[in-house]
């Protein structure tokens, strides 16, 4: 065992996090974790002493997806407690998750590819016989590759895996067993309570080489034995090599559209998935409240009861605060949403900015039979979002260069 190994490791005590889709939980995890944001978190995040022991990580991550906990909450208790210098390595973790929201809201072709491409890839498995068997071997966990089998149990079983242990697993599904990474991707999107549509698209094509345009990321036995402690050593399993992937097409750079502003007249609230706390967040209250989710939207497959139940919860947490009851599920809900809202007496619909994705696409198509019954829907927007996408406009060092100025601007700290 390392120096490094026996430094992370023989002090970390079992800490296994219970994901309670409620902002109560975030928070109370959030306070938890807040001490260790700073050095602490530097030296020991890339571990992964197994889902028992996340002392070392906040695992914050589906209470922030679904905005139970938001990004300001997390950096206002983060620099409460540390130096920007000292904490400025969890601050960049909290900015990655924002760039790629940032990144694919300007680049909104490459989900619509990829939903093409999980499309064609399971067209395939369908035509390949091999193909289908060597798929049905990792997504359960039967490739004789003991990490990755793990993993993948561990995914479905949990709903969460560590970062590090996604770009391990990106990597070996990749390079090693050489299977669609659209269908690695979708894997991660169907079974994660943090599935991002920007940061899990985006983050398997950084992994093959699509994002980074010829840059690819390499899972190597050694580096798996220490940051597991030695629970794995894949030795003689894994490629060497991680030769880029390709594409044919280009992803022209769009502007970030703009938001709406909340009307001035008795509105209802559409509280979706994508933002659990806004109704805490806007100016007036409304005169009724409804949440719908769009979560099994993410794939053409089942979507696992993990990500299910915390993205249902996490908009039933939202109503429960704010007063509603109603949550609109799998059906094409806007014709009742349109009862809803005539019911209420109201021709205003609020609802926060879903970006790229799934309730993006729902909304996309709700809009003009909404709009034909003669309301209006209006899509409001963070001032955290609008103030720092449009730096996330090439890569992540240019967004992380202006992370100081985002933080003053945000009122969060001076970052002296």
């Amino acid at each position: 065992m390392t120096d490094e190994m026996s430094l992370a490791g023989l002090d970390a005590p079992l800490e296994p996090v219970t994901f309670e889709p409620t902002r109560a939980a975030g928070l109370a995890r959030l306070d938890k974790f807040a001490t260790r944001c700073g050095r602490h978190y530097a030296r020991r995040r890339n571990y992964d002493f197994g889902p028992d022991r996340r002392e070392n990580v906040s695992a914050l991550s589906p209470w922030i997806r679904h905005r139970l906990v938001t990004e300001e909450d997390v950096l206002r208790s983060t620099l409460a407690r540390h130096s920007f210098s000292a904490s400025e390595k969890f601050v960049q973790e909290v900015f990655w998750r924002t760039y790629f929201k940032g990144w694919l809201e300007q680049h909104p072709s490459v989900w619509r590819a990829y939903q093409s491409g999980v499309q064609d890839a399971l067209r395939r498995l369908d035509a390949t016989p091999g193909l289908s068997s060597d798929y049905a071997d990792a997504v359960e966990g039967r490739t004789g590759i003991a990490c990755f089998d793990h993993w993948a149990h561990e995914l479905v079983e949990t709903g969460y895996l560590h970062n590090h242990t996604r770009m391990w697993f990106a990597s070996i599904w990749i390079f090693t067993l050489r299977l669609p990474w659209h269908l690695g991707a979708d894997f991660f999107l169907r079974h994660l309570m943090d599935g991002d549509p920007a940061s899990n698209t985006l983050s398997w094509r950084w992994v093959g080489g699509l994002h980074t345009k010829g840059k690819t990321y390499l899972a190597r036995p050694s580096n798996i034995e220490t940051y597991t402690e030695g629970r794995f050593c894949p030795v003689n399993q894994l490629s060497a090599v991680a030769p880029p992937l390709g594409e044919d097409e280009t992803h022209a750079r769009q502007m970030v559209q703009p938001a709406d502003q909340l009307p001035d007249t008795p509105f209802l609230l559409l509280v979706t998935e994508e933002d659990a706390s806004i109704a805490d967040w806007l100016a007036r209250a409304p005169v009724h409240v409804v949440g719908a989710v769009a979560v099994q939207d993410r794939s053409p497959l089942s979507v696992g009861s993990r990500a299910e139940v915390f993205a249902s919860g996490a908009v039933s947490d939202a109503l429960k605060r704010a007063g509603g009851n109603t949550v609109l599920q799998h059906e094409d809900w806007a014709e009742r949403l349109i009862a809803i809202a005539q019911s209420a007496g109201v021709t205003d619909i609020v609802t926060p900015w879903a970006p790229v994705g799934p309730m993006n696409d729902r909304l996309s198509t709700a809009h003009p039979i909404l709009s034909q019954a003669g309301l209006s829907l209006h899509r409001v927007r963070r001032r955290y979002d609008t103030i720092s996408w449009p730096h996330a406009s090439r890569g992540f060092f240019a967004l992380r260069k202006k992370i100081p100025q985002i933080l003053q601007e945000l009122g969060l700290t001076d970052t002296r």
